[in-house]
């Protein structure tokens, strides 16, 4: 079977063909403070916040965080006066993270079905789980009736072969496969992603590329379990479940990244495949820089933006977010913190704000950032007028370091 076929016949019993519809059981649902008061609102019209398993619930606030306006805080309120008459243990507070990022430290297993309200769920992919992003009428009904429906995908095969050059990460493969599938290009399908050199292919950097595969369009972008994903869960949670697991299905479609062939990308304004060359895009001049989010918030994007920025003082505003409390603390003791701050950065952690332009730095009116985030459409991180480019870490804090887009590699 391919994995994609795996995952569903170890919840079905065999495994389906692509386009029925059937119907599972969630290992894991989801919502932070953005969604979660549509998603209660709901509960409450079908009969009041009542949740099948309690235990299969996390919720974090992390969008709107810390509050921003009284509305934001008057929905806290409500979702924290909820979850607290459930007695829901899987809460996370403001500062605790980003839910995705949350999600990936603490819950989400290989061949497991996660479903959250926000478009980005996809990111549990990374450690091989079937994820996927739902509205919230969706996740409420899901809370209350334990079951959900889908539409099966026509699974496709992704090989990442060889080793990252020099300023490559996982950004680039995504941003890569952007320019190749395009935006929405793998509606209806999941991808079963295969590494050739698992330990040249970390999981932060997997985590870049499950996150993205929505802007790809894709129901669920997987990694399968390997060497790397073993480690990554012994590390953070003591153990990883045994899977039996021997690739022998057909893919509809097939496709090689040759990492040594790539070099640092960028995605410039408004669209997500509107991908370039960094070399394309120097000179561009940069009033800002996000460096986080759920897409690059992790230790190895911090680390490659302090080995930028160690250089001199940052020229453009910069803001650092790691993606959750323990990625800042290991980012605090390594150094990397007090790297940024000396270089002028503004650095926390937990909160998505910069990148959906809700607080702690919209753009301004013709202003132009450079970000590690997943979106630049038109108004995503504030003016409606101003423009965003997409990169990994190393090109947004050398944009940084310069005022101005350069590739990053004469700093390496």
């Amino acid at each position: 079977m391919t994995w994609t076929e795996y995952v569903f016949a170890r919840r079905l019993g065999k495994a389906p063909s692509p386009g029925d519809v059937v119907e599972l059981a969630p290992d894991l649902v989801g919502f932070h403070d953005l969604t979660g008061y549509h998603v209660l609102e709901m509960m409450e019209k079908m009969g009041g916040v009542k949740v099948f398993d309690v235990d299969k619930l996390v919720v974090a606030f992390d969008h709107l965080a810390p509050a921003p306006t009284v509305r934001a805080a008057e929905i806290q309120v409500y979702i924290r006066r909820h979850v607290r008459s459930i007695g829901l243990k899987n809460f996370h507070e403001v500062g605790e993270g980003i839910l995705h990022q949350l999600i990936l430290e603490k819950y989400a297993l290989p061949a497991q079905f996660v479903f959250a309200a926000d478009s980005h769920t996809n990111t549990a992919g990374a450690v091989g789980a079937f994820a996927q992003g739902m509205g919230a009428s969706d996740i409420a009904a899901m809370l209350r009736l334990g079951k959900t429906w889908l539409v099966v995908p026509q699974p496709i095969k992704i090989e990442i072969r060889g080793s990252p050059s020099a300023a490559v990460t996982g950004k680039d493969v995504v941003l890569h496969l952007l320019s190749v599938y395009k935006a929405e290009g793998l509606n209806g399908r999941s991808a079963d992603v295969y590494v050739e050199r698992p330990r040249d292919f970390p999981m932060d950097y997997r985590a870049t590329v499950a996150n993205m595969s929505t802007e790809l369009g894709a129901d669920a972008l997987m990694f399968v379990p390997d060497e790397e994903t073993r480690a990554y869960l012994e590390r953070t949670r003591g153990a990883a479940p045994h899977i039996d697991f021997k690739p022998s299905g057909k893919y509809a479609d097939e496709y090689a990244v040759e990492l040594e062939r790539l070099e640092p990308l960028v995605a410039a304004p408004h669209s997500v495949d509107n991908v370039k060359p960094v070399s394309e895009v120097e000179g561009v001049e940069v009033d800002q820089v996000f460096i986080g989010s759920c897409t690059n918030g992790r230790l190895s994007d911090i680390e490659a933006a302090a080995r930028i920025l160690k250089r001199g003082r940052a020229r453009a505003r910069c803001i650092a977010v790691p993606a959750s409390y323990a990625v800042f603390r290991q980012a605090l003791e390594a150094g990397y913190v007090d790297v940024l701050t000396k270089a002028g950065c503004v650095v926390t952690y937990g909160t998505c704000g910069p990148c959906i332009g809700g607080h702690f730095g919209v753009l301004g009116p013709g202003e132009v950032a450079v970000s590690t985030s997943n979106r630049n459409f038109l108004g995503r991180m504030g003016a409606n007028d101003s423009k965003v480019y997409l990169a990994n870490a190393y090109t947004a804090a050398a944009a940084a370091l310069e005022g101005k887009i350069v590739d990053p590699r004469k700093y390496l």
